[in-house]
C-alpha cells in the first residue's frame, strides 16, 4: 500500500497560524510515501510569502510534487506576470514545472495549469501533456497513475461551471488514452471527489477527480481546513478527508470513501464519515 498525503491552496500570506504546526505534526505521524500540493502556495506571489511557503516544504516529508496555481502568479506586476510570471516560484519552490515521481506501485506527475492572461482560470498545455502522457504510456501494467495540477476537471453540484479548467474535454481524452487513474486538484477551497465518467463519458473509461480544500488557509468558503489522505493499493483507493478539529486542536477523520477499479474504470465501492460535518 502507499500512502499520499494531498495538500492545496495554502496561501502563504493568508494563513491560519494555529493550524499550521499541528498539520506538519499530523503528516509526519502518517508516514507518506509522498507529499503532493495541487497549487496555491502563495497568496499575493511576493517574495516572503513563497520564503514562507518553501519552510513549510522543508518541514514535510519528501518526496513531495509540488505544482503553481493561480495566486502564484504576480496579480499586479505586470511586466513579471507577463514576461516571467513563475520566476519568485521557480526560484523558492522548484525550477521543475513537469515533476515527477515513480516507484513499482505509483507514479505522480505534476502539469502547470497557471496562465499569465488570466489571474483566475487555468489551462493545461498540450505539450506538457504530451510529455507526461509519454512517461506514463511506458510505465509496466498495475501502475497506479496519479496527475497533480491546480485547475479542477469538476465541481461540486451547484458550483460555477467558470471555475472548470479550460479545455477540459480534450485533457481528458488524452488521459484516458494514457490510462490516468487519479486526477488531485484544488482551487475552489472545498473537498469534492467525483470520477470522469460521469461528466466526460468516455467509453470504457473513469478515472477519479479528488479535489482538496484549503489546508491552512484562513480564505475559508464554507468549509473547515481540510486535506486528503489517499491509500493505494492494487486496484483500490481510499480517500481520507481530514478536516480541522477545534476541540481537539488537530485534524480529524471527516469522511471516508472507497473505490474499486473495474474494466471500465475507477467506481464508488463504499463510503462513510463520523459525524463531523
Amino acid at each position: 500500500m502507499r500512502t499520499i498525503v494531498h495538500l492545496s491552496d495554502l496561501h502563504f500570506g493568508r494563513v491560519d497560524e494555529g493550524i499550521v504546526q499541528p498539520l506538519v505534526r499530523q503528516i509526519m505521524g502518517l508516514h507518506p510515501h509522498l507529499v503532493a500540493i495541487s497549487g496555491d502556495l502563495t497568496q499575493r506571489a511576493r517574495t516572503w510569502q513563497f520564503q514562507a511557503a518553501r519552510r513549510f516544504l522543508d518541514s514535510l516529508p519528501r518526496p513531495q510534487i509540488v505544482v503553481p496555481g493561480n495566486h502564484d502568479v504576480p496579480a499586479y506586476n505586470l511586466f513579471r506576470r507577463f514576461l516571467d510570471p513563475l520566476s519568485k516560484y521557480r526560484l523558492n519552490i522548484t525550477d521543475d514545472l513537469l515533476p515527477g515521481y515513480v516507484d513499482d506501485s505509483f507514479a505522480v506527475f505534476g502539469l502547470n495549469s497557471t496562465l499569465s492572461l488570466t489571474t483566475k482560470y487555468g489551462q493545461l498545455r498540450r505539450g506538457d501533456i504530451a510529455v507526461v502522457c509519454e512517461k506514463l504510456r511506458q510505465l509496466p501494467e498495475g501502475i497506479t497513475k496519479v496527475v497533480v495540477c491546480h485547475h479542477p476537471f469538476d465541481v461540486p453540484p451547484d458550483h460555477a461551471e467558470r471555475d472548470l479548467i479550460r479545455s477540459a474535454s480534450s485533457a481528458m481524452r488524452a488521459f484516458a488514452e494514457c490510462g490516468v487513474d487519479l486526477i488531485l486538484t484544488g482551487h475552489l477551497h472545498l473537498s469534492h471527489i467525483s470520477w470522469t465518467a460521469q461528466r466526460y463519458r468516455i467509453p470504457g473509461y473513469s478515472a477519479l477527480m479528488v479535489q482538496a480544500g484549503t489546508a491552512i488557509s484562513n480564505r475559508q468558503r464554507g468549509e473547515l481546513n481540510s486535506f486528503n489522505v489517499l491509500r493505494l493499493q492494487a486496484s483500490n483507493v481510499t480517500v481520507e478527508t481530514m478536516s480541522w478539529d477545534q476541540e481537539t486542536s488537530g485534524y480529524a477523520l471527516l469522511r471516508t470513501e472507497e473505490f474499486r477499479k473495474k474494466s471500465d474504470g475507477w467506481a464508488l465501492a463504499s463510503s462513510g464519515g463520523n459525524g463531523i460535518e
